[in-house]
């Protein structure tokens, strides 16, 4: 049965695991709970963030053997709720490890949040409402 609980595995191609690690993890502040440590010929390399003992995570995957170009839409969101506007200093850290600030695309977003590309094109919103506001 899906509730509250379930464990959640959000997955996406990246073109430079260690340039999606300074975003989440050195920008946002997820932490890595798991990597691939060594090159292993007909497998991905995965990077997983996350929050510690949360109940989601981003699995970023890279195959260096048939890699796959990300092709994220102005749409493709990953929403963090931060239920106050986003600190400057937060902005500035995702911008400086890899982030470009964008317009958003809905303007419901840009309203309520500030919209960062990651360095594969993908959409970061550090919303300022609540979750379910």
């Amino acid at each position: 049965m899906i509730d509250s609980t379930t464990r959640v595995r959000i997955a996406r191609p990246s073109r430079d695991l260690a340039a999606a690690e300074r975003f989440y993890v050195g920008g946002l502040g997820l932490d890595v709970l798991w990597r691939t440590t060594e090159r292993v010929s007909g497998e991905h390399d995965l990077l997983m963030v996350g929050p510690p003992g949360g109940a989601w995570h981003f699995e970023l995957t890279h195959d260096p053997e048939n890699p796959l170009e990300p092709t994220p839409t102005v749409d493709d969101l990953f929403v963090v709720y931060l239920g106050a506007p986003a600190d400057d200093a937060l902005v500035a850290r995702l911008e400086a490890a890899g982030g470009t600030p964008v317009r958003a695309h809905n303007p419901y977003w840009e309203e309520f949040g500030v919209t960062i590309s990651d360095p594969d094109g993908y959409r970061l919103v550090l919303c300022s409402r609540g979750w379910g506001a």
